[in-house]
């Protein structure tokens, strides 16, 4: 270990903090060989050149308002306005899926840090009758996707399941994932990678240290997917396979569709290279980003990027003009994503979040701060939207596909009850529209929008549960629902359609 000339290096970037506990007696020599790889192995240049880029900006309140346009309504797609096309896009997605040039690719590499636990998000039971986590409800989706595309075609498609984890999650991922069998996946058809850290920096541009023999870092944002896909190969993996579309999603949605055939079906029939799924705005200053035109290019505007008349503006037909919410939701072709990874991702710059970064004081103690002391540098999935000459929006319905996991119990949005009501809800619908009726315990109807009971606010929803293997979005339950009375909680899974034939329903 050359230390004398690492200490030259960082004074010369201000950054000889770093070794300030060097000769510290509590740093064995095996800790001094781990903090001199860690800071050798970190191209501190390069750091330092992101946090100057990425801070200049900071605080800018410049806003885009004179520069925005809604997305052309020949590039937009709706699952309320599209009509007969959608039957044809999910059979076209289908027939993709079948022939094997669909692959999912899930990014997970955040901690549950909001949600309140210390395991991968996806690992999270929000409390459903059948106990699945986020995982396996993805992943039996995944498989349901398979069975339909077999129905329609006779062909037998894999789709390959690519999960983007980081640092903290990927051992988790793994060994949860091997402990419950891969969920029915095949092993060879679940790839983990995982995405690059990036030290965290003091808002004077110092990298803090996490411990006297650690730098702090974090993981460089779901945008730090387009370098992890060139650097652990993934890419190449994808060829080799033939895959030709990928379905880009975000761990937290309990309600997304793995491998969306219409969703996959519309992009191609618009020949768009790089798609988004939305969800209109709930109301004009809902905090969510929008998707539109910036300067003749696609992007999603942040909700503080554009002012209250913008955000209020409505078309002819009295819909918001900016109505297009992200939901993290994306569509590639390989090629376009070869384009970013090979020719773009430098160009995508990091954005920039103010967090609580516990460090290492002048006297070598751990702080927790009470209040952000730095930023965490991260790029977005989305920044990649402005390469595209062919750009294509969809938009579903809330309700059905959209309802994230972010934040514990304590929040009153987005959190575990918030995600477990919206799948009931969801599946209460789909037995419903197959024809059956649901009934309390002493026989009495519940009608088909049963009031909340302010004294016991889990009897809203219906407890209905319908396991993916069932059914992937409502198809294929009258067989088992119509005609038929349930009585809450039900679980509807494969093991019904066996008791339907001996006349027999046994939902628990």
């Amino acid at each position: 270990m050359d230390v004398t000339a690492l200490r030259n290096k960082l004074s010369q970037l201000g950054q000889d903090h770093l070794l300030e506990f060097w000769d510290d007696p509590d740093l064995t020599d095996d800790l001094r060989r781990s903090l001199y790889d860690d800071i050798t192995g970190t191209n501190v240049e390069e750091v330092l050149k992101f946090f100057e880029t990425s801070t200049a900006n900071m605080n800018n309140s410049e806003k885009v308002d004179e520069r925005m346009e809604p997305i052309p309504s020949e590039l937009f797609g709706s699952v309320t306005r599209s009509g007969k096309n959608l039957d044809r896009w999910y059979k076209d997605g289908l027939k993709q899926i079948s022939q094997g040039k669909v692959g999912v690719l899930l990014l997970a590499g955040g901690q549950g840090t909001r949600l309140g636990v210390k395991y991968p998000k996806g690992m999270y039971n929000v409390g459903l009758p059948s106990e699945k986590t986020l995982y396996q409800l993805q992943a039996e989706r995944i498989l349901k996707a398979q069975e339909l595309a077999l129905e329609l075609t006779g062909e037998k498609g894999v789709i390959p399941w690519y999960i983007m984890t980081s640092e903290h999650t990927k051992e988790p991922t793994r060994e949860f994932f091997k402990q419950h069998n891969h969920f029915g996946i095949g092993e060879d058809d679940l790839v983990l990678f995982e995405q690059e850290m990036l030290p965290c920096v003091s808002f004077e541009g110092k990298i803090i240290l996490d411990q006297k023999h650690k730098i702090s870092r974090a993981p460089d944002g779901n945008g730090g997917l387009y370098r992890a896909l060139g650097n652990c190969k993934i890419l190449d993996d994808m060829e080799r396979r033939g895959v030709t579309y990928v379905h880009v999603y975000c761990v937290d949605n309990i309600l997304v569709k793995m491998a969306d055939p219409t969703f996959i079906g519309f992009c191609i029939d618009k020949g768009a290279n790089c798609g988004a799924k939305v969800v209109e705005k709930a109301y004009p200053t809902e905090p969510v980003g929008v998707v539109c035109r910036v300067d003749g290019q696609y992007q999603v505007v942040e909700y503080s990027e554009i002012t209250l008349p913008t955000a209020e503006k409505r078309s002819e037909d009295g819909r918001l003009t900016f109505s297009a919410g992200n939901i993290c939701n994306h569509f590639f072709t390989i090629e376009f994503l070869k384009s970013v990874v090979n020719e773009n991702e430098s160009r995508l710059r990091h954005h920039v979040a103010k967090k609580k970064i516990p460090f290492i004081d002048g006297e070598g103690k751990r702080i927790a701060p009470e209040k952000p002391n730095g930023i965490k540098m991260e790029k977005f999935v989305f920044d990649v939207f402005r390469f595209s000459n062919n750009f294509a929006v969809f938009e579903v319905l809330r309700e059905d596909e959209f309802s994230p996991l972010k934040n514990s119990t304590k929040s009153e949005k987005d959190n575990p009850t918030t995600a477990r009501h919206a799948l009931l809800s969801l599946h209460h619908r789909w037995v419903l529209n197959a024809g059956g009726n649901f009934i309390d315990s002493d026989g009495t109807p519940i009608p088909a929008i049963p009031s909340r009971r302010a004294h016991d606010p889990d009897c809203y929803p219906v407890t209905c549960e319908v396991s993916p293997l069932l059914s992937y979005a409502g198809e294929g339950l009258d067989k088992i629902c119509n005609g038929k009375k349930f009585c809450p909680p039900i679980l509807l899974n494969q093991a019904n359609v066996i008791a339907e034939k001996q006349d027999t329903i046994n939902t628990q």
